[in-house]
């Protein structure tokens, strides 16, 4: 594919995604835009918003097109895709809910169809649903189950790619008390199930309790409210943690960590999140995400606050401005929505940052400097939204809320931070995914068209060429595993600030995740990466300590425990579309050659 001309500091699979996904292409499929003219066309089209409330879109335009197009921020994938085009379709996270009727199932089946044509992912909540060989009373019949719902869910996606640009992403979500929950747990266990499904337990309160005591657990037709039957919530837990050993899924949500958080709890409870688990939501409500590049932020070896603190409050009026001009795909969502205005503003290129600061993402130091960034963030946006909702009005349904119980007298999104994975979006910027260490420090790259070259992590080269190291050797060695393990010769600091996923402790993941999510309204969206040797105990630990620390959710990923290798070194797996190979990206994988991303 001809790379598109651009005078911005984009590198090769930059020009190549953008030109696959995001540029506008003419009748015959030829690109006839530039990346300048995408942020231009985007930030216009954004800047519109600032006409209802009396002010030039041209100048604020010209803001939001320097935001983007210095790399500072990107919003997300569906913003940079529809915005001022006809679609205008520009949020990324949808919850729907899934109704305990034949009606109710098949019409929230159409409205996900309708979201994933438009470029954005689905979170359901199963939990409804009466269980399997439950009594239909209108036909005399018997229920086929939640897991019998999801698998049509499942085929419809197969079906329909998310605007010809990105392919269908689902999250399932099933209350742990559910009667089907052991169905819904072993699923992922048999090849070639619900590959368009991240899957999440939601695990409540009592569940840990019941486990911690080694009590039985009651599970509860959601139909009737009745108690089905009785189960030892030990051996339920050690199921759930063998299942996420064996293949990944299914991750957990802590629900009633997260409706503690719940802004709004007088609209109701939140019972889903998006498909990679950082956004929470009610039914029907959506979300706009975007996140700041940290990597743009060192100076002279220090963070620049002062100019990430002017970032934040402009990338919070940009996600205000979305919501004005976004065309929803449903009026549900719409109203649901402009109700609680929420906005999710996170972060990419932490390990990046690190790097470049000289610090070890396995470090104390590195776990102090994560909260003190999201600290300043999460008060940075706060005040931001609080300014503007002086302005413009609070979300309509500040009354009640968290906020105002807080003493605020104006707030104008009910959330402004959300830890995402941010796949495309850093791939885009050049710089490391969301807040994960990095998965690998060199990669073969392959772009349509055959043309192959190695892709090395641009500070790593540089350290070793400072070093006087051998360049050519070390990275032939380190595209056979990603790592320096195994390498003899290197400096000790090297090797602790250049790390990789699979060789940082659970207890470091956690960590960072951690004091990330302290300072996150919504979620955080982080996979805790484990050696392939990783045993059932470790996941068991892992999940019992997140829910100690607060974290709204867990995923864990053991190194080659799916079939299909999601999270993959590059070698491994090749895209379907372009045959290059894909790169891992949190829950998910992405291809640079052709920007093809799938989640689950």
């Amino acid at each position: 594919m001809k790379l598109p001309k651009t005078e911005l500091p984009l590198k090769k699979p930059a020009l190549l995604v953008l030109a696959y996904r995001y540029l506008v292409r003419n009748e015959a499929g030829e690109v006839v835009e530039t990346p300048e003219e995408m942020f231009w066309r985007v930030a216009r089209a954004v800047a519109e918003a600032e006409r209802e409330f009396g002010e030039d879109p041209e100048r604020w335009a010209e803001r939001f097109y320097h935001l983007m197009a210095s790399l500072d921020f990107l919003p997300n994938s569906p913003t940079l895709m529809n915005a001022g085009l006809p679609l205008g379709q520009l949020s990324a996270c949808f919850v729907l809910p899934v109704e305990d009727s034949l009606e109710g199932i098949f019409e929230t089946l159409k409205n996900a169809a309708l979201i994933h044509k438009s470029g954005g992912g689905t979170g359901f909540s199963f939990s409804r649903l009466r269980p399997r060989g439950d009594v239909v009373r209108s036909t005399q019949g018997v229920a086929s189950g939640p897991v019998s719902f999801m698998r049509v869910f499942d085929a419809a996606t197969e079906a329909i790619k998310q605007g010809g640009k990105r392919r269908g992403a689902n999250m399932g979500i099933l209350r742990i008390d559910h009667p089907d929950i052991e169905e819904f747990i072993r699923i992922k266990n048999q090849p070639g199930e619900l590959t368009n499904f991240n899957l999440s337990v939601a695990v409540t309160d009592a569940f840990m309790e019941a486990v911690r005591k080694d009590d039985l657990f009651p599970l509860i037709n959601p139909r009737t409210g009745r108690e089905v039957r009785r189960v030892k919530a030990r051996r339920l837990f050690d199921l759930l943690v063998e299942n996420a050993w064996q293949t990944g899924d299914p991750g957990v949500i802590f629900l009633d960590t997260i409706n503690r958080a719940n802004p709004t709890p007088l609209l109701g409870e939140i019972e889903s999140t998006n498909p990679c688990g950082e956004q929470p939501l009610l039914p029907y409500e959506s979300c706009n995400l975007g996140s700041i590049n940290l990597s743009c932020f060192v100076r002279d070896g220090q963070v620049d606050y002062g100019r990430l603190r002017k970032t934040v409050h402009l990338a919070v009026r940009f996600l205000d401005d979305v919501i004005e001009v976004n065309r929803f795909p449903l009026p549900q969502i719409a109203r649901m929505t402009r109700l609680t205005r929420k906005i999710g503003l996170g972060v990419m290129g932490f390990a990046d940052m690190l790097i470049e600061l000289g610090i070890p993402y396995d470090s104390e130091e590195a776990v102090r400097l994560a909260e003190e960034l999201m600290a300043f963030i999460e008060r940075e946006s706060v005040a931001a939204s609080q300014r503007l909702g002086e302005e413009r009005g609070s979300f309509p349904a500040f009354p009640g809320s968290l906020w105002e119980a807080k003493g605020f007298s104006a707030m104008r999104n009910a959330t402004t931070t959300t830890i995402a994975p941010t796949g495309t979006l850093s791939l885009i910027a050049g710089t490391s995914s969301g807040i994960e260490p990095l998965f690998a420090l060199a990669y073969r790259r392959r772009a349509l068209g055959g043309v192959e070259w190695v892709e090395i992590h641009e500070g790593f080269l540089k350290a070793l060429k400072e070093r006087g190291l051998e360049v050519e050797s070390i990275v032939e060695r380190v595209l056979e595993t990603g790592n320096l393990s195994g390498i003899s010769g290197l400096p000790e600091e090297l090797r602790r600030v250049f790390v990789t996923a699979f060789e940082v402790s659970p207890e470091s993941h956690l960590a960072i995740q951690t004091v990330f999510q302290r300072h996150t309204h919504n979620a955080v969206s982080k996979t805790i990466n484990l050696p392939e040797s990783a045993t059932k105990e470790e996941v068991a630990r892992i999940y019992l300590k997140a829910y100690e620390l607060g974290l709204k959710g867990v995923t864990v990923y053991r190194y080659g425990s799916r079939p299909e290798q999601v999270l993959s070194l590059p070698r491994d797996r090749a895209c379907p579309d372009c045959g290059e190979r894909l790169e891992p990206r949190e829950n998910c994988f992405f291809c640079a050659g052709c920007g093809y991303s799938e989640c689950g």
